[in-house]
């Protein structure tokens, strides 16, 4: 048998978990190799989700004169023929912008990238199958970071073309006049608002309720009144029994005797990890019923040297989260003390219209804790920003931990609530207190400038610290 090429680190997946494992060991002198399927790297986050997803998202909010309703009362039919694949035509440079990036960067890390299937030999060794040859490359450490795929839950009729999949539903080629959506996860409400800004009818069926219960619920409120007057109807507590095909189109029967008819039918019903043909149970690699390898909190498998992160693992499965996942698995297997754990403080965002983001404990968290929070809040509608972009129901909430007066959670619903996210994201991160946000100057005007009215309006029920005077009266504004 042919002796494995040498290197360091063999990662087998070349989405952005891969590309930033693999630039962590070369920046420290290691030879690097990376494997991947596709003709070119990004993984889903590139080809078929985030991205194109992203850019979706933006084209409703631009044809759809979202940003413009309260401005200059705009209100725009959008067509029914319009192609979907038109929508999104501006995924394909943004696509290969970022691949051109990621090449780039494995490049100037002198990262081997090798095209083809990856499967473990052992736990040093990997083959690789593609082009009608084989290699065997061997390595002190392989990191797994194969992403995941769509779930389809048996009884659903994915054979029926217009059943999709979050990966499928980009590839429709026009507009439907109606949209049922199984699953009110992340994935499923991004949809359902992107959709309904476009005209679409959705219905949006979810078993669970509350809806997306890990984030604050005052400001998941604000985001369903939000989609609510976008047109999406709600079924909360409900899930679709049956799914089949009538003349009217297809119709999802839900436990209350309600059916919902649409022209086509969306199942977000969670993901599996990539995980076929690895030959992951010859080395005694652990997975559960979806896939998802199982991994101690320096993301080893039960086999030695072999690592595993991003989606394939499973929650919290964002693209932020599994990048540092990667960087602490590679700093693990071989001794780098660069980077030691992934930071607790992770934050969310959820690409609604309107859009959400949040990092730290919710209100509810905090009270399950036990812990004693005072709240602020600050409205967009109140910020000149805010009159200016038009977002009349965008809001900062806050939440400050009593007894120590330090910024515990940061929640926002509303226009660029992702970006604003990171300034209270780093003040948590720096131990910050409600002084801290009352003391900084913001640009006028900003959305940022909400901090500091939701900081006030927190002080109002603080207090002064020990040693400030006493302000008497209403937060100032």
């Amino acid at each position: 048998m042919t002796s494995p090429d040498r290197f360091d680190l063999v990662v087998i997946g070349g989405g952005a978990a891969g590309e930033k494992g693999a630039a962590q060991a070369a920046y420290f002198g290691k030879r690097v190799a990376v494997i991947e399927r596709r003709e070119r790297p990004g993984g889903a986050t590139v080809h078929t989700g985030t991205l194109p997803s992203k850019t979706l998202r933006e084209a409703a909010l631009f044809l759809s004169g979202y940003r413009q309703r309260d401005l200059y009362g705009v209100s725009v039919q959008v067509s029914r023929d319009l192609e979907v694949a038109a929508l999104i035509q501006r995924k394909n440079t943004v696509r290969e912008l970022e691949t051109d990036r990621m090449l780039e960067n494995l490049a100037r890390h002198d990262v081997e990238l090798i095209h083809g299937e990856a499967r473990l030999v052992d736990a040093n060794t990997v083959e690789v199958t593609g082009g009608g040859a084989q290699r065997l490359l061997g390595a002190d450490a392989i990191l797994i970071v194969t992403g995941s795929s769509p779930l389809r839950p048996p009884g659903i009729p994915f054979d029926d073309p217009d059943v999709h999949d979050s990966d499928s539903i980009l590839e429709i080629d026009r507009l439907p006049a109606s949209l049922a959506i199984l699953g009110g996860g992340v994935i499923g409400c991004e949809y359902a608002s992107m959709f309904a800004a476009l005209g679409t009818q959705v219905h949006l069926i979810e078993r669970r309720e509350p809806l997306l219960s890990f984030l604050d619920a005052e400001i998941v409120a604000q985001m369903a009144a939000g989609m609510t007057g976008l047109g999406v109807t709600f079924h909360l507590g409900e899930r679709a029994e049956t799914v089949s095909r009538s003349g009217a189109g297809l119709i999802c029967r839900l436990p209350s005797g309600a059916e919902i008819v649409s022209d086509k039918v969306l199942v977000t019903a969670g993901r599996v990890g990539n995980i076929g043909g690895l030959g992951l149970g010859s080395l005694g690699v652990q997975t559960d019923d979806r896939g998802r390898i199982v991994v101690d909190e320096k993301f080893r498998t039960a086999a030695p040297s072999v690592y595993a992160a991003g989606d394939v693992i499973g929650a919290p499965a964002l693209a932020s989260s599994s990048m540092e996942q990667a960087r602490v698995a590679v700093c693990d297997a071989f001794g780098f003390v660069y980077k030691q754990e992934v930071s607790s403080l992770l934050p969310y965002g959820v690409y609604t219209i309107p859009e959400v983001s949040s990092v730290g404990l919710s209100e509810q968290e905090a009270a399950t804790r036990g812990v004693d929070v005072v709240v602020g809040r600050a409205l967009f509608r109140d910020n000149a920003r805010g009159a200016i972009v038009g977002d009349r129901d965008g809001m900062m909430k806050l939440v400050f931990d009593r007894a120590t007066r330090r910024l515990i959670g940061t929640h926002c619903v509303g226009e660029r609530a992702t970006e604003l996210v990171h300034v209270g994201h780093a003040v948590m991160s720096l131990a910050g207190t409600v002084e801290t946000l009352i003391e900084m100057v913001f640009n006028y005007p900003t959305l940022s400038e909400t901090y500091k009215y939701a900081a006030y309006d927190a002080l109002a029920r603080l207090g002064p610290a020990a040693g400030q005077p006493q302000e008497g009266g209403s937060a100032p504004t």
